[in-house]
């Protein structure tokens, strides 16, 4: 007779796509060092979202980031699963009652990769040209720079853009870098974006372990494995994205730094044809994350910045 199966230490939620895996699996391993525990003891329970069955149409028009976590955080208030990992760019500044993210892993590569078979940089691309992207974000900061883009929706994994490319449905793509490193895919950048000239989303690069409040012995778990620097960026991160309400309606970018115990964080605002723009810069200790992130957006709110996110998106 066969002996069961024993159940698992510890259950680990999340979306099924390879990225999203390759996230959870990280999450399992460093938890399995850190604790002493058998990695095999951790299982990892796959749940299919809402912004994964969504694919005709814009995450914009569907109801937001809260699309790619919904469903995780349901079976993690139920207790179905010990923690959620995401990928934080895809976080709702609002969550669920009774949650809270813990821990963040080492940030990976914050910036934006530009993936084209036709052209060695965005600046490269020929007039008219099509780039696809499903990022307002993207797509407002590449307009930005050329205006005369003509943009398409790219929805679906990693894997699913790079085939889309690859059909000739765009000549050129944006994608994180990070995803591409973590799948080993980094191979097809054609070149990666300074910063100064793409300012990332708040919480790129950045996996968030998210946590029931009060839950210790998970807490205990995942605590040992919290990176304070990033934990302390996307402090500032969030709270700036917070406190100017944005949602993936809204083309915003925001990055924190940190160096010799200053913060250095620089956010940015668009209209979704990225012909309008407010940027700010702001520095400070890290011990005041929160509030030099809440600073920042509180400086683009003076200029205005609440009429673009009245705009429709650019057509």
């Amino acid at each position: 007779m066969q002996s069961a199966t024993p159940a698992p230490v510890l259950v680990i939620g999340t979306r099924g796509s390879p990225l999203a895996l390759a996230q959870a699996n990280e999450t399992r391993d460093r938890i399995a060092a850190a604790s002493g525990l058998d990695p095999a003891a951790i299982a990892i329970s796959v749940i299919r979202t809402s912004g994964d069955r969504i694919q005709d149409r814009p995450l914009s028009e569907a109801g937001g980031k809260g699309l790619f976590t919904k469903e995780i955080e349901e079976a993690l208030v139920a207790g179905r699963i010990d923690l959620a990992v995401h990928s934080s760019k895809d976080m709702p500044t609002l969550l669920p009652e009774g949650l809270e993210l813990s821990a963040f892993l080492p940030r990976e590569d914050v910036r934006d990769a530009f993936l084209s078979p036709v052209a060695a940089s965005l600046a490269d691309l020929p007039e008219g040209a099509v780039l696809g992207t499903s990022s307002l974000r993207r797509r407002a900061m590449a307009l930005r720079l050329r205006p005369d883009l003509k943009t398409v929706e790219f929805r679906g994994n990693v894997e699913t853009r790079l085939r889309k490319l690859s059909e000739g449905v765009a000549h050129a793509t944006l994608l994180a870098m990070a995803g591409l490193n973590r799948l080993g895919l980094s191979g097809h950048a054609t070149a990666v974006i300074a910063t100064e000239d793409f300012l990332p989303a708040a919480g790129q690069g950045a996996v968030a372990i998210e946590t029931r409040i009060h839950d210790e012995r998970v807490l205990r778990l995942v605590r040992d494995i919290d990176h304070a620097p990033t934990s302390t960026a996307l402090h500032a991160e969030r709270a700036f994205l917070a406190r100017l309400d944005g949602s993936c309606r809204t083309p915003i970018g925001g990055l924190a730094t940190i160096a010799d115990g200053t913060m250095t964080f620089r956010g940015m605002v668009l209209s979704h044809d990225g012909q309008r723009s407010e940027q700010v810069r702001l520095e400070g200790p890290v011990a005041e994350a929160t509030a030099i992130g809440i600073s920042a957006a509180e400086a683009l709110l003076a200029r205005g910045v609440a009429d673009y996110f009245r705009e429709g998106p650019a057509g």
